[in-house]
């Protein structure tokens, strides 16, 4: 059995949401962690603030402060992973939590509506990068055999929510890349999930419009009588991780206190 203690998780948007409670948890189960972030410089006290927190647990922890969907830094980022993780370390998992989507309605006669950009937007950050990455990865052979790949779906891809088309169509296209990253890397003993959280109180969630009155919606629906938090899915993560989830791939892990199970929206 591989120890989890001492590899690696490369995790990307790690500075807040499931990123950084999947870099906090992981952490303290032993694992290093090198997360890329976007964030800036006036907020930089408070997010090394965060990740000395991490550091508290005894491992490493490195980071990058860039746009990881912007071509132009994909050498840089490889270039400082290489750097900071040696050739002879593993990398057990790379979680891609990065949340840049765009909110507005499909169709709006105030003419607010989501344009062309709009949508190659949202799909670039939340579905081809998550692609891109994960080709990178295991082609630079950072991921190797036993290696995770694992990103974030939610209930909008199969389910119409407001304001949600565009971060619906990404999380589509997502999920059938999963899929496919798969089945081509299930040779190489490398997994590929996506876990389908429940409604979180996240920076991301904010942004949605009538935000107040969602977040109460989805604390009476959910049965469990409350919000999915992001440390249950940095468990759901850390599971996904072990030995014993070697033969789970391919699949969308829902994670939300059975609140899926109840469709009132």
């Amino acid at each position: 059995m591989q120890s989890l203690e001492k590899s690696w998780a490369i995790i990307f948007g790690g500075s807040s949401g499931f990123g950084y409670a999947n870099a906090k948890y992981l952490a303290s189960k032993g694992m290093n962690v090198f997360i890329v972030h976007r964030d800036t410089r006036s907020s930089m006290d408070k997010i090394q603030e965060m990740f000395d927190e991490v550091r508290l647990h005894g491992g490493k922890v490195d980071s990058i402060n860039i746009n990881a969907c912007d071509e132009s830094n994909f050498e840089k980022i490889i270039s400082k992973i290489n750097s900071t993780i040696s050739k002879t370390e593993v990398v057990k998992v790379f979680i891609h939590s990065i949340s840049d989507g765009n909110l507005n309605e499909i169709i709006d006669e105030q003419k607010t509506q989501l344009n062309h950009g709009d949508f190659t937007h949202t799909m670039n950050t939340m579905s081809l990068n998550f692609i891109e990455w994960s080709q990178m990865l295991v082609n630079q052979k950072i991921l190797k055999e036993s290696s995770r790949i694992i990103g974030f779906t939610s209930e909008g891809s199969s389910t119409v929510l407001p304001n949600y088309a565009a971060v619906a169509c990404a999380k589509a296209s997502l999920e059938t890349a999963c899929k496919y990253l798969a089945v081509k890397l299930a040779p190489m003993n490398i997994t590929v999930n996506l876990i389908n959280a429940g409604i979180t109180d996240t920076k991301s969630l904010s942004k949605f419009p009538d935000y107040e009155s969602f977040i109460n919606k989805a604390k009476q629906r959910n049965p469990s009588g409350r919000l999915t938090q992001p440390s249950d899915v940095a468990k759901a993560t850390y599971l996904l991780c072990l030995d014993e989830a070697s033969w789970i791939t391919g699949d969308i892990i829902r994670v939300d206190g059975g609140e899926q199970l109840l469709n009132v929206f």
